[in-house]
């Protein structure tokens, strides 16, 4: 599946499938990863193939954080830390949405119209 294109780069998501399944609607890659081992192997892949963010949830990061942090301080790609769901509840989703806006750069969200005026215009 293509990822959500920002600009050139493409926007991936990594971590448990029940917390980045619901990305794929927005057009984010979602890869279903379980393991840090395998979390890290899939970074180094994704840094290289033009992946300008790529959102990793908390719980599989703090099993990466030596990989995670040799991209700190790079432009491409951020590296961003999510929160996932946890047993018991969801995460708030515009918290989410929050941090995924500051590393995009701009909302994710179609705009909406402005009352009394058409679309496209």
């Amino acid at each position: 599946m293509k990822g959500w294109v920002s600009g050139m780069h493409k926007i991936a998501v990594l971590g448990d499938s029940d917390s980045i399944c619901g990305f794929a609607a927005l057009g984010l890659s979602v890869f279903p990863v379980s393991r840090a081992a395998q979390g890290t192997e899939l970074l180094r892949k994704l840094a290289e193939e033009d992946y300008g963010v790529i959102y990793v949830t908390e719980t599989l990061a703090e099993g990466m954080e030596k990989e995670i942090d040799q991209y700190r301080g790079r432009f491409s790609p951020a590296v961003v830390r999510i929160p996932e769901i946890r047993e018991g509840g969801r995460q708030s989703g515009s918290g989410i949405l929050k941090l995924m806006k500051q590393a995009a750069g701009s909302a994710l969200q179609p705009e909406k119209t402005r009352p009394g005026r058409e679309e496209g215009l």
